[in-house]
């Protein structure tokens, strides 16, 4: 239920194997529950679809959900992958790109069309970026 939870925006939930490199006919888990964003308008109402990146860091710098600010979650992530020596180009340009947002903020409210919303653009294995917007 936690999961749910957090994961309240995803418009789909779906089941998969994991395999491991190397080993591609014996899956390493299986049902594997993986939530997936859409484009759908409908199912997805926070989807911001193809957008610049100072657009996707203005978004990812406003939105909340029930488990904190999606910025703390980027910034968890740029660290985790740098803990493991896996940085990734474009999270690294989409964390410094919300940092750039937040300097520019600090001593105002931040304010506009994203700013009340209650979301979280997550990254899920999909690199689907901003479909996704409940943490």
């Amino acid at each position: 239920q936690y999961l749910e939870r957090i994961e309240c925006e995803y418009d789909q939930k779906i089941s998969i194997d994991f395999y491991k490199e190397g080993d591609p006919l014996k899956p390493a888990v299986t049902g594997f529950l993986v939530f997936v964003s859409t484009p759908d308008p409908i199912g997805n109402k926070y989807y911001l679809g193809p957008a610049p990146l100072q657009y996707m860091a203005r978004q990812i710098a406003t939105a909340n959900g029930p488990t904190g600010y999606n910025r703390d979650y980027l910034f968890s992530m740029e660290k985790a992958l740098a803990s493991i020596s896996h940085e990734d180009d474009s999270i690294i340009d989409l964390a410094n790109e919300v940092r750039k947002v937040l300097n520019r903020t600090k001593d105002t409210k931040i304010t506009g069309a994203n700013a009340s919303l209650k979301s979280h653009a997550h990254y899920v294995f999909y690199y689907d970026l901003v479909s996704s917007p409940c943490l």
